[in-house]
């Protein structure tokens, strides 16, 4: 296809990882079995469909043992996030709050919260200036967090440095976080919930918080929800958002998407497949057993390598769409396929739809960029879109 650039993400892609993980990305890059026993680090899959039956099989594999999610979070959250739920308790908590993430319900949402600022946005590049995508993915990011959680005002740049320095704290090769680390965490999560208490008492059921009380859950649960979704519905959006631009930029897909030549939800889902915006996930053996050919023991750590499982299936590519085949892999599977998809997919394409309509009156360029270092979730420091020179 005319301006489409094969294999135009590789290189930027790649700089990301390297950035974010200089030591780990290469390590787990260089695996070629499908599953590997590593010391230190646990079990590593990177094969999709063994990946995937790990998430399926429950009885097996959870993210409450040793290892797993609930040794990072728990201290911190409390026990009854979901993110370190199991069983019964999780699915009914995931069913109550389901309505909150309703299709319609976040396209309103969305739109409500990121109108006008998006609508800025394309005006600023369709008009010949430069936009920081990554601003503007931080900033939708947290206005439909702060929306969706109860929290009045903004939340700060510094507060949101501060939100990244507790991801920042895990590490592949740690299961748990130290005291000291524990106590940082929950005392920047107090600074957010303060509003969110409010959200609480008012039992505002439009909000987490508010839909937490009328299911009786107490109020401690209620703020640890709401750190949870603070947690995970911030820095993965940031982080995915414009490094799908980028891609799109890269290959020269902006342009052509802005004239129809694919559907933008293949484009989209491709974006996903190859960032894989949460590259790992952790599970923990309950009972001996196996994955693919490898036998794993009951406390074995199980650690799942979506970013691999994903880019297996080859370079960038809206027409074949081979990320169609994994089924949403990036956001899990099964019961503990991530409940705030339809919210990252409704932003994700409000921002995309901002950008494009921008690009049908200028060609964009990457104007300058930088990647992120040494973070958990890897991403651009920056990323700087113009308008493209015109060319004599």
């Amino acid at each position: 296809m005319s301006g489409v650039v094969v294999g135009g993400e590789r290189r930027w892609e790649e700089r990301v990882q390297r950035a974010a993980h200089p030591i780990v990305y290469p390590l787990l890059s260089r695996l070629k079995a499908p599953v590997r026993r590593i010391p230190g680090v646990g079990v590593v899959v990177t094969d999709a469909a063994l990946l995937r039956s790990v998430l399926l099989d429950t009885a097996t594999f959870t993210k409450t043992g040793p290892g797993s999610p609930a040794d990072l979070w728990t201290p911190v959250l409390g026990p009854r996030v979901l993110l370190n739920m199991e069983g019964a308790d999780h699915v009914a908590l995931r069913r109550r709050l389901g309505p909150l993430f309703a299709p319609a319900a976040v396209d309103a949402l969305v739109a409500d919260s990121l109108g006008a600022d998006l609508a800025a946005v394309t005006d600023v590049l369709a008009g010949g200036g430069e936009t920081d995508l990554v601003a503007v993915a931080r900033g939708s990011a947290t206005r439909v967090i702060r929306r969706l959680v109860g929290i009045e005002g903004e939340l700060g740049g510094d507060l949101f440095s501060r939100i990244s320095a507790i991801t920042g704290y895990v590490r592949l090769t740690r299961h748990g976080l130290s005291p000291r680390q524990v106590a940082a965490a929950r005392e920047v999560l107090d600074e957010l919930t303060v509003h969110a208490r409010a959200a609480y008492a008012a039992g505002d059921e439009s909000t987490v918080p508010g839909r937490m009380r009328g299911l009786g859950l107490s109020e401690e649960e209620a703020m640890g929800a709401v750190g949870a979704f603070v947690l995970t519905g911030t820095e993965t959006l940031v982080s995915h958002v414009p490094r799908m631009i980028a891609i799109l930029l890269d290959t020269g897909w902006l342009g052509a998407l802005a004239r129809g030549s694919a559907p933008l939800d293949d484009a989209i889902a491709e974006s996903l497949r190859v960032t894989t915006p949460t590259p790992v996930m952790l599970r923990s053996v309950v009972a001996d057993g196996s994955v693919g050919p490898l036998a794993v023991r009951r406390g074995d750590r199980l650690v799942l390598a979506t970013f691999l499982a994903d880019r297996a299936s080859g370079r960038f590519d809206p027409v074949g769409a081979p990320a169609v085949s994994l089924k949403q892999l990036w956001f899990g599977a099964g019961v503990h396929f991530c409940l705030g998809a339809p919210l990252a997919m409704a932003q994700i394409r409000a921002t995309l739809e901002a950008v494009l309509a921008a690009e049908r009156s200028v060609p964009l360029r990457i104007v300058r960029r930088r990647a992120l270092r040494r973070t958990l979730i890897p991403g651009y420091a920056s990323l700087v879109v113009g308008a493209a020179p015109a060319h004599a």
